[in-house]
């Protein structure tokens, strides 16, 4: 049996195989973006997701205070998008330059273009968790694309698809 540490930690949980996401959200006309692959779903009534945020980075001040979120849910070509948005360090200003993307009917935040599915949230509840946030919102809005392609999904450390 292996001592409980953070690399076994993050080994075992790398078993997981787990969808990849982009989230935004928008403050003070500034977008700020992350790759997620801690989206899940919490509840039908209402309608639930929630998403870990590293309590140590800007997205996590800005979707606080902001209140509202998207994800963006992405398809097996949008990788370099997932690699982008978890660079540390990127420039806040411009980071969407190189992201199609539309604007939340609701919201307002970023939704990028070519992602299997678009989902708009206001947050209902945040729960400090070790060096993370849990972050719950409501959906408020639903987009499903008539056609989508295989997605993208992050597997023992590596990126794969899955259609």
């Amino acid at each position: 049996m292996s001592e409980l540490d953070a690399a076994v930690f993050r080994q075992a949980m790398g078993r997981l195989v787990q969808g990849v996401s982009v989230v935004t959200t928008l403050l003070d006309g500034h977008d700020h973006a992350m790759t997620a692959n801690t989206v899940t779903s919490v509840s039908l009534d209402p309608l639930l997701v929630l998403v870990c945020v590293e309590s140590e980075t800007r997205f996590h001040d800005a979707v606080l205070e902001a209140g509202v979120w998207g994800v963006s849910l992405l398809a097996a070509e949008q990788r370099p998008l997932s690699d982008w948005f978890a660079t540390r360090g990127r420039p806040l200003h411009g980071q969407l330059d190189r992201a199609p993307f539309h604007r939340g009917e609701h919201t307002g935040v970023a939704l990028l273009e070519g992602s299997l599915v678009h989902l708009e949230c206001r947050t209902s509840a945040t729960h400090p968790a070790g060096d993370h946030v849990i972050v719950v919102g409501e959906v408020c809005s639903l987009e499903l694309p008539d056609s989508v392609g295989p997605a993208l999904v992050h597997y023992r450390g590596r990126y794969g698809s899955i259609a």
